[in-house]
Order: C-alpha cells, then structure tokens, then sequence
C-alpha cells in the first residue's frame, strides 16, 4: 500500500529543476535565508482546529522565501496579516518576521507554489507539479470549510485541486462559488501592485473577509 502524499515538498525538492536551480543560487548569496519550499503556516491548535484555507501564489523573494513564513517580509503580509487580526482570524502583533509571536486563529496559510519563482512569475508546469502538495494541504484539514484563493493563478489551480474544471469556475474578486463541496471564495492577491494601481483597495479585501467571517458563523463555525 502506497503511503499517502505528503502536503510538504521536502526541503530540497527537484520535482521542479528550474526552481530548484534558483532557490540554489539564492542559497550561495544569502546562506542565512530561509532558501526553500515555504511550508503551511498553520495555528497553534492545530490541523482539526483549521475552518479557513487561504492561497496564495508563491513565495516572494525578500518575503517569505527569506524568513520561511508565507507573506512575511514584504508589504502583501501588511495587509493580509493585519486584515486578519483585524477579522479576528489572527492574535498577535504582526513585526514580519517568523518570530513575531503572531497567531492564526481557526486559519491556515499556503501557497499554490511553494517556492520562489523568478520575477515571481511560476510556469504552468511549475504550478501543475506544485498541486501534487496543495491537494494534500486541502484534505489535511478534517473541518475546513472554506478556501480564500488570493489571485487568479491562485483560484484556478485549487478549483484544479478540488477536481474540478477551472472553465466553470471562473475567478473573479469577492467571489464565492461552491467548488467540489468546499466553499470558495476569491480576491485580488493583496500585492503592491494592485493596491498601489487602485485593483484593490483595503476596503474591498476587509469586505471579503468579513463575508467569510459571515459564512463561517452561519455554519456554526465561527473563529
């Protein structure tokens, strides 16, 4: 009987040479980052405990490819982690970086790929090898209820990990469709980018996570 897969890549995993190879460079010019797969962020209570999934797309460099804790380090964890202690989905103060004492409540954090890309940009291939460790994360969590997909690449790779077609679930922000019996819900990933351009506003990614706090306290789960 085969063992079941695993939700971590291992902390040299070659399944992607052209990650591999980059993760190796950055190694030889910063040994003291963190230079590998960047595991779940889980919280203290533990996998049973976990209601909320969040995705993101990948590691940033000088973000969590460096301190080892997804969005922590560059300025998409601002938002995030302070959105979520905001909505009651975090305790803690948030000092980005892995030691800050900070806490998930009821809420785990990945990414769809698991190491840095360069110019954060994964191929397609990348993100389909990479989802041989989101499906796993997903099934992980015995109560979760419902996944936020930060972004389009994101959305469509877990709508994929559910076992479904991404066609019939497109992405859109503030979205929530029911995808192979998990409530999805989808926003624009929290990066500079889009909040300095105006594609999202803090506004609008607050909305988002009070209408899952919604959908949690309908479902007997509230945080």
């Amino acid at each position: 009987m085969s063992a079941a897969p695993s939700p971590e890549p291992s902390r040299d995993c070659p399944l992607c040479p052209r990650l591999h190879d980059f993760i190796a460079a950055w190694r030889q010019r910063e040994p003291g980052w963190f230079n590998a797969p960047v595991p779940t962020f889980l919280p203290p209570q533990g996998e049973a405990s976990v209601r909320l999934l969040i995705v993101g797309l990948a590691p940033g460099l000088r973000g969590a490819n460096r301190t080892g804790r997804p969005f922590t380090g560059d300025y998409a964890g601002d938002l995030l982690y302070g959105t979520l202690i905001a909505q009651g989905f975090a305790r803690g103060e948030f000092k980005a970086r892995p030691d800050d004492g900070l806490e998930l409540v009821g809420t785990a954090i990945t990414n769809a790929v698991r190491c840095v890309p360069p110019e954060n940009k994964p191929v397609g291939a990348e993100i389909a090898t990479c989802r041989t460790f989101l499906q796993p994360t997903i099934t992980r969590f015995p109560n979760l209820r419902a996944i936020l997909t930060l972004g389009s690449i994101a959305h469509q790779s877990t709508v994929r990990a559910l076992g479904e077609r991404v066609a019939a679930y497109p992405f859109r922000h503030a979205g929530r469709q029911e995808v192979g019996g998990m409530a999805l819900f989808s926003s624009y990933h929290c990066s500079r980018y889009n909040t300095n351009t105006g594609v999202l506003t803090e506004a609008m990614f607050v909305n988002v996570f009070q209408e899952i706090a919604a959908f949690l306290e309908n479902q007997g789960d509230g945080l």
